[in-house]
């Protein structure tokens, strides 16, 4: 496979295909690069196509009416984002940036519903990460309404403890400003948070990498608001 072709196959909405077909999928990409900071796309931008990480990170975000933002998903290699609007051709409903410098392949919204409507299993994998998508959004809305920032920082921890392979050490890859956004608080309370998590013998903190040291602790913390 080239490069290109080997990126598409690595993602979860490609998954399964044969390889004739990725190359079919290669070739209606268009290769997109950003540079920290970047805007990719604005809230109510038509959604005229989505677009799967080669390399880097992007970050969809809500902005309140005074300017404040709301982190709503953190995306990396692998992860497709702007796909909401492809079967509804409505506009995208969040706004998206760079993290850091990034590449990106975009796929056409025209040009990929052709594509889908012969390849069943293809729209099957999408309904999935739609599917998978949902479920975030669910468990994203009800720690923002129902728990506070303690439990909301615990589950994002047992969250990449799980996605990092049940290490002992997990490395946050955004910074604390970012990461404070995506749990709806402050980094001065979020500060404030990882300190006394760490004197409760829950974690031991060092830059971006955090020790693991009460994992059952971290969970009870997530799910009841109280550590063991």
């Amino acid at each position: 496979m080239d490069e290109k072709t080997n990126i598409i196959s690595s993602s979860l909405l490609f998954q399964g295909l044969a390889e004739d077909q990725l190359k079919e999928i290669a070739e209606i990409s268009i290769e997109k690069r950003f540079d920290k900071g970047r805007l990719i796309f604005n809230e109510e931008d038509d959604g005229n196509g989505f677009y799967l990480i080669s390399e880097g990170q992007v970050k969809v975000f809500k902005l309140s009416s005074d300017g404040k933002e709301q982190i709503l998903h953190i995306f990396g290699p692998g992860d497709p984002f702007g796909e909401v609007p492809v079967f509804s051709g409505q506009k995208f409903p969040a706004n998206a940036a760079a993290i850091e410098k990034v590449s990106l392949l975009f796929f056409p919204r025209k040009t990929f519903i052709k594509l889908i409507s012969s390849r069943p299993n293809l729209a099957l994998n999408m309904l999935a990460v739609l599917s998978k998508r949902l479920r975030q959004f669910a468990t994203q809305v009800e720690n923002l309404s129902l728990k506070e920032v303690p439990s909301r920082l615990a589950h994002y921890l047992i969250y990449l403890i799980e996605d990092q392979g049940n290490s002992d050490i997990v490395m946050l890859g955004i910074s604390k400003g970012q990461l404070a956004s995506l749990l709806g608080t402050i980094p001065e309370t979020l500060s404030r948070i990882f300190a006394r998590m760490n004197n409760q013998g829950l974690i031991e903190v060092k830059d971006r990498n955090i020790r693991i040291l009460n994992q059952n602790g971290l969970r009870e913390l997530a799910e009841t608001g109280k550590r063991e």
